[in-house]
C-alpha cells in the first residue's frame, strides 16, 4: 500500500487531504501514477488535466516524473509553485 498526499489546489479539486491506495502492478513510475490517478473518476480528472505541471515528491525527495515509485511509502502531488 503506498500513502497518496495532496496539497493546495489538488487537495481542493481531489476532495481529500490523502489516501491510501493499492497500485496496480503496471504503475511503475510516477508519469504512469499521474495516468492512473487521472482515470479515477472526474475530480482526479479536473486536479491532473495537465499532469506535466504537478510536482511529485516520494517520501519527502522531489522527483521527475520518469522517476520509479517501487517502495514508495509516500507520494505527494503539489500544483507548480508561483514566484512571489
Amino acid at each position: 500500500m503506498t500513502k497518496l498526499v495532496y496539497f493546495a489546489w489538488v487537495r481542493e479539486r481531489i476532495g481529500k487531504p490523502d489516501e491510501t491506495v493499492e497500485l496496480p502492478p503496471n504503475v511503475q513510475t510516477v508519469r504512469d501514477l499521474l495516468l492512473w490517478l487521472k482515470g479515477r473518476g472526474e475530480e482526479y480528472e479536473h486536479a491532473l488535466r495537465h499532469p506535466e505541471v504537478i510536482r511529485v515528491a516520494i517520501n519527502h525527495e522531489h522527483v521527475d516524473h520518469g522517476t520509479k515509485i517501487a517502495g514508495a511509502a509516500e507520494i505527494a502531488l503539489f500544483p507548480p509553485m508561483t514566484g512571489g
